[in-house]
C-alpha cells in the first residue's frame, strides 16, 4: 500500500505542516533550537512511515521504520511540552497538538501490530 493512502501518514503530514508554520512564530533565538527540533521530529514521523512503506523488503523492515516513526512521535510530544512550559504554546493550542500526536502514536502502534503479524 502506498504511504500516501495511509490515514496515519496523512494525519501526521497535516500536523507536521501546521507545526512547521506555527513554529515560525517562535522567538528568533528559538528558531535554531526548540522550533527546529519540533520541525525535524514531526517531519521524521512522516518520512519514516514513507520510507518503511516504500521499501517493504520484509515485514520486519517495515516495523523497524514504523518504530522509528513512533519514537519521533514521542520526541515531538516532549518538544511540545517544552514549548508549553516555556510559554510558547498555551492551553487549548498545546492540547490540540499534543492530542493530535497521541492519536498518531496510537495509529502507528496499530500499523506496527498489523505488520508484526505478517509472515515473510
Amino acid at each position: 500500500m502506498p504511504f500516501h493512502n495511509l490515514e496515519v501518514y496523512r494525519k501526521a503530514y497535516d500536523l507536521s505542516l501546521a507545526m512547521h508554520r506555527r513554529t515560525l512564530s517562535f522567538p528568533k533565538f528559538e528558531q535554531y533550537e526548540l522550533a527546529s527540533q519540533l520541525r525535524r521530529s514531526s517531519k521524521s514521523i512522516c518520512s519514516n512511515i514513507a520510507e518503511g512503506m516504500g521499501k517493504q523488503s520484509s515485514p520486519q523492515d517495515v516495523v523497524r521504520y514504523l518504530r522509528n516513526s513512533l519514537g519521533s512521535c514521542d520526541e515531538t510530544r516532549v518538544w511540545l511540552e517544552y514549548g508549553r512550559d516555556l510559554g510558547y504554546l498555551h492551553g487549548e493550542e498545546f492540547r490540540k497538538w499534543y492530542d493530535g500526536y497521541c492519536e498518531v502514536g496510537r495509529m502507528i502502534n496499530g500499523l506496527i501490530a498489523s505488520w508484526s503479524s505478517r509472515r515473510e
